[in-house]
């Protein structure tokens, strides 16, 4: 009998995935309700991520509420075809790889399809591991079913389904693995007008080239207490929170800089695919928690409290044999002394210097409870939170330095781009507008750093002006 994995047949159908996979070749598969999503899918290879446009192999679904599978495959022939589509993923991640891309839009389109290539290919990884494990038994079930004394009949059961199955079903129209792997070929080779638009950018951005920080440069101006500085200047300090004084960096200051850290995490995911963001925000966390425990987290130092304060204003009693020798160092000093043993620091010059002499050769075990003053816990838990939200908004900042770091590239070309464009006329500016499209797909040297040895000013073309 032919056989479906149970979890294919069930979980499918009932749960909610993220992505469904692999679509079963040669087979009908009808979804519904499904969100994002055409009602019907017979056969074509199909990526419904809102993300991509690009063809592959199998779908993906964002949410669905009732799948219906019909499927003839045996958990033998998935594995060969696991097999296969590894095989054939492989080799497409290597001619991907060797393609020359001669634009900037080449390079991330090249990118984003390896890095679809890579995640399937890692899926088929885990499910030969499943399949293999055969945790439920359905795979020993099949073989011995095979091996048994009874395979004839086996043959001619499943060879009757099938026969019933085309029957039924005889204008189903089977699309080959390979097919599917030439179109991707095509694709990468000769793409059509489509396939070179993969991933959305504003026009500011120019497909990855620049940086859009318009509506960050503006929340950063109406924020209280901060430079009204023009875009070009914000470009160039725009990661220098270092500079800003903790007492500024209140709740509108966090939202801002969540607001660019989320800005910079969803540009660098469509400019740098391959990154693992998580491994390096892993690392920053890392890094940030030594250096916060240290106090050496730029403008963020490590305020002078607790034993520090008490290790500073510590008074040596051994020099002194009566509490009218103390009373000579004044009020002033007799005050830190007693504030850095956590004992009550009012009263007059000779009452302070009396309290202060008791403790001389006791521990502080010793010593009256009624000498020491009483912290207030209001005041405790809110500089506990204080210190929590400040360490908040100090990480967030480590992620904003290291997502900076990393486009740093782009970066200077869009503060490069802003000054060439704010040197041009108005008529010149709707001239580069006109042949920005013509020209960025099918000529790479804007993209290169035009030669200037001599640093000579750059006119409104972006050439050295002689």
């Amino acid at each position: 009998m032919w056989r479906m994995r149970e979890r294919w047949q069930e979980g499918i159908s009932k749960t909610n995935l993220k992505k469904v996979v692999p679509f079963f070749r040669g087979f009908t598969v009808r979804a519904g309700n499904v969100r994002n999503t055409q009602p019907e899918v017979d056969g074509t290879p199909y990526c419904l991520n809102e993300h991509c446009r690009a063809p592959h192999p199998y779908i993906i679904l964002k949410k669905t509420t009732s799948l219906i599978f019909v499927s003839m495959e045996t958990l033998l022939e998935q594995q060969r075809r696991y097999h296969e589509e590894g095989d054939r993923l492989t080799d497409a991640m290597g001619k991907e790889m060797i393609h020359p891309s001669k634009t900037q839009r080449e390079q991330i389109n090249s990118d984003h399809r390896l890095k679809q290539l890579l995640d399937r290919s890692m899926e088929c990884a885990t499910e030969l591991k499943d399949l293999y494990e055969d945790k439920d038994g359905l795979r020993k079930e099949e073989v011995q079913a095979l091996s048994g004394p009874n395979e004839f009949a086996e043959f001619y059961s499943r060879l009757k389904n099938l026969k019933e199955f085309h029957r039924t079903h005889p204008n189903e129209i089977s699309v080959p693995m390979s097919t599917e792997f030439e179109e991707l070929d095509k694709a990468r080779e000769k793409p059509s007008d489509d396939m070179q638009t993969l991933i959305d950018f504003t026009d500011e951005e120019g497909y990855g080239k620049y940086l859009d920080l318009h509506e960050f440069h503006n929340m950063f101006i109406n924020l209280k207490g901060m430079d009204k500085i023009d875009y070009i200047s914000y470009l160039s300090t725009f990661d220098q929170l270092f500079d800003i004084p903790k007492d500024r960096k209140n709740a509108a200051y966090k939202e801002y800089v969540l607001s660019m850290l989320e800005y910079l995490q969803l540009y660098t995911q469509k400019v740098k695919p391959l990154l693992d963001l998580h491994e390096e925000m892993e690392t920053v966390h890392k890094d940030f928690d030594e250096q916060w425990k240290d106090g050496n987290f730029p403008g963020w130092p490590k305020e002078a409290t607790g034993a520090l304060i008490r290790a500073g204003a510590h008074l040596d009693l051994s020099a002194f044999s009566s509490w009218e020798e103390l009373a000579s160092l004044g009020l002033d000093r007799l005050k830190s002394a007693l504030m850095a043993l956590g004992l009550k620091c009012g009263g007059t010059l000779e009452e302070r210097a009396q309290r202060l002499f008791m403790t001389k050769g006791k521990h502080l075990r010793e010593l009256d409870p009624s000498m020491f003053t009483k912290t207030k816990p209001s005041k405790t838990s809110s500089k506990s939170r204080d210190a929590e939200r400040q360490k908040e908004i100090a990480i967030f900042e480590a992620q904003l330095y290291r997502f900076v770091e990393i486009l740093s590239e782009q970066r200077a070309a869009t503060r490069e781009n802003v000054q060439r464009k704010q040197a041009r006329t108005g008529e010149e500016r709707e001239e580069s507008d006109e042949e920005h499209f013509s020209e960025d797909d099918s000529d790479d040297d804007d993209d290169d750093v035009p030669y200037n040895p001599k640093n000579l000013p750059l006119g409104w073309d972006g050439k050295v002006i002689n």
